[in-house]
């Protein structure tokens, strides 16, 4: 190889690792140990103040199971509701049993160390977190039960993220449970069947309250489906609603036996197939089945079950479509995630903390 033939290949070589590097730096990957994952929230047994979160990664069948403390080397002290990611800011809900200690842990999102911790008199009764972009949150809460324990009314407690401060609170109606986001509205259910039989719609822009919905039983936003239509479960009831107008387009019975609930709702990612629990009580025992169905289905059909078993959560994973499942045995042990793909057939089964209740995905 002639001199000028070096030259020329260590120009090339050259040439292309300086390429490659500048792709790099002009998109850098982010780091962290849980920025691809799933994080698994387990509820705990409330007396104990006992809840985590748990995370794996898609490609193991083995969690880290308090994640918190092993990153931060102290407990969350409390039951886990919810887990949500807004920017590269994580939202933890923690419900302590103790009043007036419960509280919002903000940790950073992608290693998981704590920033900030929100608590009383700004979060009480904690249920369920849901980023608005990436610097603003919003948090449904109960607010602090009556003396009598019924609902007072509840609230929506806005988050800046800038700031980690709850700046302002929206009051909604008593028992403030499931959050879904639908453009510049956010739809929130209320869980108290006596009073709260509607669905207070929020303005993102102006985070006031513009209208609320009413129904014949308590309601709980399901999600957006395929056609951009809102569904609600409403008792035994699955509404499609038109989040524009407001006005109810469908109704799809899911039982006409009064003594079954159902729960536990997730909508897939093709958001065209809603996977949910039908359950009763048997004596001490809750027994049931979990079902699916598609929104153009006009009847739940009861006689061929997804499972036939019941579950404490469910998620569908966006990324795979794996139905993530969650069991629990007791509350003084720990549970287990069960994978399932979307024909019903089990994957695998991943041991977590006590009382799994929910997903998040990332």
């Amino acid at each position: 190889m002639t001199m000028k033939q070096q030259l020329t290949r260590i120009l090339t070589v050259t040439l292309i690792l300086a390429v490659a590097w500048s792709c790099n730096q002009s998109d850098p990957a982010p780091k962290g140990t849980y920025v691809q994952g799933v994080f698994v929230i387990n509820e705990g047994n409330f007396t104990q103040n006992n809840g985590t979160i748990s995370f794996l990664t898609r490609e193991k069948n083995i969690a880290d199971s308090d994640i918190f403390s092993i990153v931060n080397g102290n407990a969350l002290k409390g039951g886990m509701q919810g887990y949500a990611i807004a920017g590269d800011q994580g939202l933890i809900l923690v419900d302590n049993s103790n009043p007036g200690s419960d509280k919002v842990e903000i940790v950073n999102a992608n290693m998981f160390t704590t920033e900030a911790s929100i608590g009383a008199p700004d979060i009480e009764n904690p249920r369920e977190v849901i980023a608005i972009g990436s610097s603003k949150a919003y948090v449904s809460n109960w607010g602090t039960l009556n003396s009598n324990n019924t609902f007072p009314a509840g609230y929506v407690a806005v988050i800046d993220l800038a700031t980690k401060k709850v700046v302002k609170k929206i009051t909604t109606d008593k028992g403030p449970e499931n959050m879904v986001l639908y453009n510049d509205k956010v739809f929130v259910g209320n869980f108290d069947g006596s009073e709260g039989k509607s669905l207070t719609v929020i303005n993102t822009a102006t985070d006031a309250v513009s209208r609320s919905v009413p129904f014949s039983a308590t309601p709980n936003p399901i999600g957006i489906d395929a056609n951009g239509k809102l569904w609600v479960q409403a008792g035994l009831d699955l509404i499609r609603l038109n989040p524009d107008t407001y006005e109810t387009e469908s109704t799809v019975k899911i039982s006409t036996d009064m003594s079954k609930s159902a729960g536990n709702f997730a909508m897939g990612p093709d958001l065209k197939t809603i996977y949910f629990v039908l359950s009763s009580w048997n004596g001490n025992t809750n027994r049931g089945e979990t079902y699916k169905f598609t929104i153009t289905d006009t009847a739940v059909n009861l006689t061929a079950p997804f499972a036939k078993r019941i579950f404490t959560g469910l998620a569908v994973d966006p990324r795979q479509g794996l139905i993530y499942a969650g069991v629990t045995p007791s509350y003084t042990q720990s549970g287990y995630a069960l994978r399932y793909r979307s024909d019903g057939t089990l994957v695998d089964s991943v041991k977590v903390g006590i009382a799994p209740t929910g997903f998040y995905f990332r």
